[in-house]
């Protein structure tokens, strides 16, 4: 198993292919979710990705609380050097009740990103990702708010997540046309069994030389196991449950088949067909098992044929845009 290494989208930075998302680890006092893990129980994982070559860390403020902000920053101190790592976190959710606690406001973006600089340690990100779209913030206040922080040296390079492309293609417009710094990658749900985004989100992106950073390319797990099979996760988390629609069954089912004849593990087969797109710089991959990011890495050997892609494919039925 060999990392690559890519441009995030038509920019200039070179990220690892597979990205690590780091909203597994964080203080589950603090959590929505009950199985993230412990400073500790995660070490293993920084330690891990580094070996694997794996430099490209996503993170959010709202993660834990903040706390996974902490636990990554602290990381990159004890496993690597922070010219080593490409570290990503994002702003919108919300942090506290007050007027700099959420949104995308000047206000806010100040506030949450010298908050998120505190907490990883560091005076500067690399990618700086808006969280989801704030309609109530008029889109000239937010870009030209990250155009300043990118002028003050604080963040090197922009990203948006999870809204619909008019949204997207709004915000653009708007740098555009005010000479302000443009967004270089879009971080969105996409896997085979989530598949709206291809309607237009990622054209979109492709035109414009925007870098996809998907997460959940596994379908939280979804797609890494025979169908039914169930985990301590998928039986706890509500946002996994939603992930129990009984039209993904042939969906899972076809990825198996691909799998078992190839002998290989399915989250093998899922990812590849991820990594096969184009517009897709470096999926997000979470980790709460040491197999995780090795069976990640060794995803980039797998070379798919038409016809495998087309039978996983064929079974997928149009559902709403779900960004969870």
């Amino acid at each position: 198993m060999q990392m690559e290494y890519v441009r995030l989208g038509s920019s200039g930075l070179k990220v690892s292919r597979i990205a690590m998302g780091c909203m597994s680890f964080g203080d589950n006092s603090r959590s929505l979710h009950s199985w993230s893990l412990n400073e500790d129980d995660a070490q293993q994982f920084f330690r891990q990705a580094v070996e694997l070559g794996i430099t490209f860390w996503d993170t959010a403020n709202v993660y834990s609380a903040g706390t996974s902000e902490e636990f990554v920053g602290r990381a990159i101190k004890q496993f690597s050097r922070r010219e080593d790592i490409v570290l990503s976190t994002k702003v919108s959710g919300q942090m506290h009740n007050g007027p700099g606690g959420s949104g995308l406001s000047r206000k806010a973006i100040l506030e949450q990103l010298d908050a998120s600089l505190a907490r990883l340690g560091t005076d500067y990100v690399d990618v700086y990702y808006i969280h989801r779209f704030d309609d109530e913030v008029p889109v000239e206040e937010t870009m030209e708010t990250l155009h300043d922080v990118i002028r003050a040296g604080k963040v090197r390079y922009i990203g948006a997540s999870s809204m619909y492309a008019w949204q997207f293609a709004k915000l653009q417009r708007a740098a555009d046309q005010h000479g302000w710094t443009r967004f270089v990658a879009m971080q969105d749900q996409y896997n085979l069994l989530k598949r709206e985004e291809e309607r237009e989100m990622l054209p979109l992106c492709a035109d414009l030389g925007v870098g996809c950073t998907p997460y959940s390319p596994l379908a939280k797990g979804r797609l890494t196991r025979p169908w039914g099979t169930q985990t301590s996760r998928s039986t706890s988390d509500v946002v996994a449950k939603s992930f129990d629609l009984d039209v993904d069954q042939p969906v899972v089912e076809a990825v198996q088949r691909v799998a078992e004849q190839r002998g290989v593990p399915m989250a093998h087969v899922a990812l590849a067909w991820v990594l096969s797109k184009p517009v897709v710089s470096a999926p997000l991959v979470g980790a709460t098992k040491p197999h995780h990011l090795a069976d990640a890495v060794a995803a980039l050997d797998v070379r798919l044929t038409e016809d495998e892609v087309a039978a996983m494919e064929a079974p997928y039925a149009p559902q709403a845009p779900y960004w969870w």
